[in-house]
């Protein structure tokens, strides 16, 4: 798929999700209503100033339109951002999206690892699969991570980092 079609597709996307008409996003963008529409058709390339005029205007990160594609049905996008190892552990940092619809579960990691998530933006349901608990924005959740454990979205996508860290060996 082109870019200009992938990233008008994840701008259509976004102002759906956000329950937005073309009108609505046009006028608080100040993009014009021809041109967004263009633009979500991919029959436009978009400037950087205009999407990030558009992605303020849907209360979105920039790189919901430009980063790299989510994997269609996974709950959980991770990129690691960082790597950390001492003589007592490692801690490896994530950048995390949970996609809503969607719940991750995963088996327990070795003993004594944990797993730590600051929440940017959304409400996440996440920690052991037996009694997981919701963090919103701004929130810190932390929980062992050497039991089956999960991550959900409650409602809208949650952006985030992700710490795991686990023992050396």
């Amino acid at each position: 798929m082109e870019l200009a079609q992938e990233v008008g597709e994840r701008l259509r996307r976004l102002r759906q999700d956000g329950g937005l008409s073309l009108s609505e996003l046009a006028r608080r963008s100040g993009v014009g209503k021809g041109t967004l529409s263009e633009l979500e058709t991919g029959r436009r390339n978009p400037t950087l100033e205009t999407l990030y005029a558009l992605t303020t205007a849907l209360e979105a990160p920039l790189s919901t339109v430009v980063g790299p594609a989510p994997v269609r049905g996974a709950a959980v996008h991770a990129v690691l951002t960082d790597r950390v190892q001492d003589a007592a552990a490692v801690s490896e940092v994530y950048r995390i999206r949970i996609q809503s619809g969607a719940v991750q579960r995963s088996a327990a990691h070795v003993p004594g690892t944990e797993e730590h998530l600051l929440v940017f933006s959304g409400t996440a349901r996440v920690g052991p699969a037996s009694a997981p608990f919701e963090v919103g924005p701004g929130g810190h959740a932390r929980w062992a991570a050497d039991v089956p454990h999960q991550y959900e979205a409650v409602g809208r996508d949650v952006e985030g980092v992700l710490v795991v860290r686990y023992p050396v060996e």
